[in-house]
């Protein structure tokens, strides 16, 4: 059996001016992985006091892997990865508390436990397939914090150097990668390491320059793959920065990615790059969207790009031989209920 895994988490990182396009409103974004909790398992918002749709109609990437789930009978679980705020999705707890801001001397001192919790998690799981995906905003910037701790990358080199920098994208059209090397720097010396001072040590990256929810991505892939269970890490540059830790911590064994072709086209970043050097099988999915739906039109001008295993599921729905139009009308139909919500006074993001 297969099964995609959410990982839904918070970082105060993203609060940060101009880091994240996953809500409008920092006192609304703070909602979003608990509403994309909601509607990964429900189709809607229940809980959750937004709707995570952007003010130029881009909705949460939750909205196609939704439209996915319902065509393919998938099975999903969320797992709390440090949510600042409750949701109406059942949850496995794992111990992980909400994240600082990586400027801090310790933004994540919850990540070894729960790194340790999810690994056994992942461990006892009986599936033969897991799919592991992540809600966290402001996670591309993390992500680049994890990778430079661990030594994959160096915010401090030349500024402009693909290599160095453009391994993350982000949710934004226009990607802030000078902002996010300014921030991932301040983490440094807040943490009073160097670039490459954590390699070896994932938990250790993890806890100074990550996010809660990409050390239970990590932890839960980590013990699947004890098991000799197919691990996918299904989404974008931060399951990259998942890669990582797992190669960092001694898993050698097979690791895919799964993204969209939003995130493998991204001019700012070098994926293929840094899927060989993880030794990663990479697949990229292209769902069509065209410009005649605000959602799929947003999509294309450079939004949300990936995120709640929105390329694992599209990778999904085509090894199951659904067609992508079939996939755009199950995204309209969930679209759809949103809006209902938002039309009931739900704010939206």
């Amino acid at each position: 059996m297969t099964r995609l895994v959410l990982c839904a988490g918070t970082t105060r990182t993203a609060e940060i001016d101009g880091i994240s396009a996953a809500g409008a409103d920092p006192e609304l974004m703070i909602h979003t992985p608990s509403a994309d909790s909601e509607i990964l398992t429900y189709g809607r918002t229940v809980r959750s006091p937004v709707v995570p749709v952007s003010p130029t109609g881009c909705p949460t990437p939750a909205v196609v892997t939704r439209a996915v789930v319902e065509r393919l009978g998938l099975e999903t679980t969320v797992v709390d990865a440090g949510v600042a705020e409750p949701t109406g999705a059942p949850t496995v707890t794992v111990g992980a508390n909400a994240g600082d801001d990586i400027r801090e001397p310790d933004p994540v001192p919850s990540a070894p436990g729960a790194f340790a919790a999810a690994r056994q998690f992942g461990r006892a799981l009986p599936d033969d397939e897991l799919f592991v995906a992540e809600t966290v905003p402001g996670g591309t910037t993390t992500a680049l914090g994890v990778l430079t701790a661990l030594g994959e990358v160096d915010v401090l080199g030349p500024a402009g150097d693909a290599a160095e920098a453009g391994v993350v994208s982000s949710s934004l059209p226009e990607n802030p990668l000078g902002l996010k090397r300014e921030v991932v720097a301040e983490s440094l010396a807040a943490s009073g390491l160097s670039p490459g001072d954590a390699a070896g040590e994932p938990t250790v990256a993890l806890r100074r320059a990550g996010d809660p929810a990409l050390a239970v991505v990590s932890g839960l892939a980590a013990g699947a793959l004890e098991t000799d269970t197919a691990v996918t890490l299904a989404g974008g540059t931060q399951l990259v920065a998942a890669a990582a830790c797992l190669r960092h911590g001694g898993y050698d064994r097979r690791l895919s990615l799964a993204t969209t072709s939003f995130v493998a086209e991204d001019p700012s970043i070098d994926l293929d790059r840094a899927a060989d050097g993880l030794e990663l099988s990479v697949t990229v999915t292209d769902p069509g969207f065209t410009d005649d739906h605000p959602a799929m039109a947003a999509y294309n001008a450079g939004e949300a790009k990936e995120g709640v295993g929105m390329g694992g599921a599209l990778a999904l729905a085509e090894r199951a031989s659904v067609p992508m139009a079939d996939v755009r009308s199950g995204v309209r139909d969930v679209y759809d209920r949103l809006l209902a919500e938002a039309d009931r006074e739900v704010p939206a993001l």
